[in-house]
């Protein structure tokens, strides 16, 4: 970018938590690269950023379901030598039993799930590990602590995505290196994410549903201190806990009687 300020890239930032993961972001003085399908909604959050901000905010349409998009993004962040953080937070959920589902679209949920976020991650990080500072946040769910009937593709790849920032984790601080990541791990927000999906609010508690710039706020507070797994919410936090403490078929059965498989699923 040419300039002394930080560069943040967020996928699927054209709504719901990668939206305000961009907001967050220029408010604290980063430059943007904003990652999704739908161009004209992100160039109108690119240019409110602009304005509002005055740091510079580029649109950059891509699926992250196509290899070649893929390969245009991860070259984009190994060339980056402001690049401060990547927000892997593009995704959709599934409703319905998998012997029922497209299974073209859960194929390309793997594909943005795990190949793309593996992809992207792995170029980002080598430079960030060579300027010894950055920071990846790879944005799951409380889902990859669980799993359940007409749901297993999503908790699934979020399970992936857990066990992937682990690791990567694990290596950087064998390096003793000071770049961080985290896996953060939201239950029910409030976005398009479960409209799309078809999913009905009303089947939910009030209790149970965050807001995304809750979501936001403790994710960037979390990165501030290093933490791994960040589970915004008390409720959530103690959720996972009960469920780490639960014998696996007891954690099953619960799992058997909670869920409610639907019959089709919708990308995001």
């Amino acid at each position: 970018m040419g300039n002394s300020r930080p560069l943040a890239l967020v996928t699927g930032a054209s709504s719901g938590i990668g939206a305000t993961f961009a907001r967050h972001l220029a408010a604290e003085g980063y430059d943007l690269v904003l990652v999704a399908r739908r161009a004209e909604r992100l160039r109108e959050l690119a240019g409110e950023l602009n304005a509002r901000h005055g740091i510079h905010a580029e649109a950059l349409p891509a699926d992250l379901t196509r290899d070649d998009d893929v390969s245009q993004i991860a070259s984009l962040l190994a060339t980056s030598p402001d690049l401060a953080l990547l927000v892997n937070n593009a995704g959709f959920g599934s409703r319905g039993y998998l012997f029922e589902v497209d299974p073209s679209a859960q194929a390309d949920m793997h594909r943005l799930h795990v190949l793309a976020t593996v992809r992207l991650t792995q170029a980002a990080v080598g430079g960030m590990v060579e300027r010894d500072h950055g920071a990846i946040i790879n944005v799951s769910s409380v889902a990859g602590f669980i799993q359940g009937p007409g749901n297993i593709s999503y908790c699934a790849t979020k399970t992936w995505m857990n066990s992937f920032t682990e690791g990567l984790a694990m290596e950087l601080a064998s390096l003793r290196s000071a770049v961080v990541v985290q896996a953060l791990c939201p239950g029910y927000t409030y976005s398009e994410f479960h409209d799309v999906m078809g999913a009905d609010r009303g089947e939910i508690p009030r209790s149970l549903w965050l807001h995304a710039d809750f979501v936001v706020a403790e994710s960037l507070k979390g990165l501030r201190t290093r933490k791994l797994f960040v589970i915004p919410g008390w409720r959530y936090r103690a959720l996972v806990r009960i469920m780490a403490l639960m014998p696996r078929g007891l954690l099953q059965v619960a799992a058997r009687r909670v869920r409610k498989p639907r019959d089709k699923m919708k990308s995001a």
